[in-house]
């Protein structure tokens, strides 16, 4: 560029990037995703063998899925804030680093305890990662452009799902790797991202004197980990009425309501609280938070399900996600493409929140005896619906921002989607320990306070050991329980129709998010300016 070009001019055009280097950019934004990805779905077959081998119980599964909902949730906001702040290329690969940290120890942990904390640490990676991801694709692409890149974010996010439960089913059946190798395998994945981000992705960083709200962060961490510890032993560890409940939630809401004071007064706040004055951003981010407890909270517990209930080893399990996966990669890419094409959104929001409904209600029918093609059928159908909404959420939030918002604005959003899964997981992860020890108590009488996952143990059973009467009856008890914990996050999925219907659409910007700002900082440098 000449040194003759005007410098707004220079700084709106430096903005935008062409395809090729846009998709060079996206190498190693698209490893760092499906690394991500990877963690979360690459466990779910070997969890039941993991807590088998290290004695684990019912409550400890639900954690071990939990921890790092949490700590990807609470840390969300912090990272949005410093994309907004410092180089996000820096803070992606820093996120990076703390996911391998964590993966390490995971792969090499002696007990649960210490698997717990490592999750703590992957999380707190995984949570920057998937916030900036995001805020970085809006930086580089116009939201009208968005569509046409989704197919690859879709292919990668099918990818690493569908390949996930498969290599973490494979991993756990073979016997000179094991289940450790589902926390290992990441590692190598997480060391290219950062490496082909360092050569590939390069964004304008705005220098700037800054001020982070370290007691904002810290009162909502507290805040938000008191009310999830609590969602996840009320009905287990104590009754959902008891004076344990009355603390941790009253505890929990009086921290998070010294964090919205404090938030109201900071400089630099973590969540700006008057970005909820934008009719669009409220609404996405309340549908943000149902989609998540639906979403998150009814089929994390399906990989348990497909082994416990049906008798399918890891690998089958991992074959079984397919239908899901591949239903909401196919209506993703398609429903992104036509979004560019005609630049209408609403619609795909509206037909995923009613079909997620109806897939919602077809898994609320399953148990023991559910067909397998029937039971793909269903689960296609809720992949078909959550993969035209998740994502255009978040594009209907950026689309209706100033550019320096974007970052904040694309980690509320994700923070209360993980914060509705992580409360989602917790809380019916409790609702099927319950159901399962209470069925098992009606099932087999006096037989049940021995049996594993009956009244009296929460540890998860190993089919293997059991007799062959006491095996169908548990099988068939943890089938029940399964379809009744969907029917249970119906309602929520319900309730994120009728927001969604709500939100008002509005035309696509034509300009990246970079060349917003620019332009925003040039209008705002002229006197009288508006």
């Amino acid at each position: 560029m000449t040194a003759t070009v005007p410098a707004e001019t220079a700084k709106v055009g430096a903005g935008r990037m062409s395809r090729r280097e846009v998709l060079q950019a996206l190498s190693g934004l698209m490893v760092g995703m499906f690394v991500s990805i990877l963690a979360s779905t690459v466990v779910a077959n070997a969890l039941p063998r993991i807590i088998a081998d290290l004695n684990g119980t019912q409550t400890v599964y639900t954690w071990i899925v939990t921890t790092e909902l949490l700590a990807m949730t609470a840390t969300v906001p912090l990272w949005g804030k410093m994309a907004d702040l410092y180089s996000k290329k820096l803070l992606i690969q820093l996120s990076l680093g703390l996911f391998v940290v964590g993966s390490l120890i995971a792969g090499l942990t002696p007990n649960v305890e210490v698997l717990l904390a490592s999750r703590v640490v992957q999380g707190i990676g995984a949570g920057g990662m998937t916030a900036l991801a995001t805020i970085v694709m809006a930086a580089m692409i116009p939201p009208r452009e968005l569509g046409r890149y989704a197919g690859i974010f879709g292919a990668v996010f099918g990818v690493g799902t569908i390949a996930g439960p498969l290599i973490g089913g494979v991993l756990v059946d073979t016997s000179w790797l094991g289940w450790r190798w589902c926390f290992l395998i990441g590692v190598p994945f997480s060391l290219l991202s950062i490496f082909l981000l360092q050569r590939t992705l390069h964004l304008p960083v705005t220098r700037r004197k800054v001020k982070i709200d370290w007691v904002g962060a810290l009162l909502i961490t507290a805040g938000v980990s008191t009310v999830l510890v609590w969602s996840s032993l009320a009905g287990n560890k104590f009754a959902w009425a008891s004076g344990w409940t009355a603390l941790m939630v009253g505890g929990g809401l009086a921290l998070l309501a010294l964090a919205v004071w404090v938030e109201s007064r900071a400089a630099e706040p973590i969540v700006p609280l008057d970005i909820f004055r934008n009719r669009t951003v409220s609404l996405t981010t309340v549908a943000s938070i149902l989609v998540g407890v639906a979403m998150f909270g009814g089929t994390v517990f399906l990989s348990q399900y497909f082994q416990l209930s049906l008798g399918k080893s890891p690998t089958v399990a991992g074959l079984m996600s397919l239908p899901m996966i591949l239903g909401l990669l196919v209506s993703s890419t398609v429903a992104g493409q036509l979004i560019t094409k005609y630049g209408r959104w609403k619609r795909y929001l509206v037909t995923g929140a009613a079909v997620m409904v109806v897939g919602m209600l077809l898994l609320a029918t399953i148990d023991a005896g559910t067909s397998v093609v029937l039971l793909s059928v269903y689960m296609a159908v809720l992949g078909v619906g959550v993969g035209m909404l998740m994502q255009n959420l978040v594009l209907a939030a950026q689309n209706d921002v100033p550019a320096h918002e974007l970052g904040a604005a694309t980690s509320v959003l994700t923070f209360f989607r993980s914060m509705g899964g992580t409360i989602g997981v917790s809380a019916l992860g409790a609702v099927l320990a319950n159901r399962v020890a209470t069925l098992s108590a009606e099932k087999l009488g006096p037989l049940a306070g021995g049996a594993p996952g009956g009244e009296g143990s929460t540890e998860v059973p190993d089919l293997s050991t059991l007799p062959e009467p006491v095996l169908r009856i548990i099988q068939d008890v943890y089938g029940t329980a399964t379809g009744e914990l969907f029917l249970v996050a119906t309602p929520f999925a319900v309730l994120a129709l009728v927001v969604v219907l709500f939100i008002r659409e509005k035309p696509l910007h034509t300009l990246s998010g970079e060349e917003r700002r620019a332009r925003e900082e040039a209008a705002a440098a002229v006197p009288g300016a508006h």
